[in-house]
């Protein structure tokens, strides 16, 4: 079936959280700690969400995907996080999947609204993924992405985990 996205609502939260949870277990085992992945929280992720979701101020924009009207993956962009952005810079902060839809064109339908919503406002998009994670980068480098030789460490989970990642870029203009 074909998916359909749409723009996240209050009332994804949940489903935005389980997605978000099942996809980093999955995609990030054996690229980050075993036992913080297994220590990754729903309710923590859609109290996260819900704020995010119901923040009136918020810079973000969320989507979802869905099939037969389940929430199987969701993206969120905004402007530039990055301290050499421009303003005419983007960002897609996350997009992630349900595993059991990996392969299925969810995240291709779902990309392709994202690059659509950031050309609204950009010339440019950035996203960060980390450097080991071979399967995103493949997917990014099919969809026209390409390294931009930056590079960053982050810590999260009080210091116990380091996410080595490697920024990408895509022209939206032309």
């Amino acid at each position: 079936m074909t998916p359909i996205v749409r723009l996240a609502t209050v009332a994804d939260a949940a489903d935005i959280a389980a997605v978000h949870v099942a996809s980093w277990q999955a995609a990030y085992d054996g690229l980050l700690l075993a036992e913080f992945l297994a220590g990754l929280s729903v309710p923590a992720r859609e109290r996260f969400w819900a704020g995010t979701l119901s923040a009136a101020d918020s810079r973000q924009t969320v989507l979802v995907a869905s099939v037969d009207g389940a929430v199987t993956g969701f993206a969120a962009i905004c402007p530039s996080r990055d301290e050499d952005a421009t303003p005419e810079t983007g960002e897609l902060t996350s997009i992630y999947l349900l595993p059991g839809q990996w392969g299925r064109g969810t995240g291709r339908a779902l990309h392709e609204r994202v690059v659509a919503e950031l050309a609204v406002t950009f010339t440019t998009a950035t996203l960060w993924v980390l450097s080991t994670n071979t399967r995103a980068r493949l997917f990014y480098e099919r969809a026209g992405w390409s390294p931009d030789d930056h590079t960053k460490v982050e810590t999260i989970a009080n210091g116990t985990v380091t996410l080595d990642e490697v920024r990408y870029r895509l022209s939206l203009s032309g």
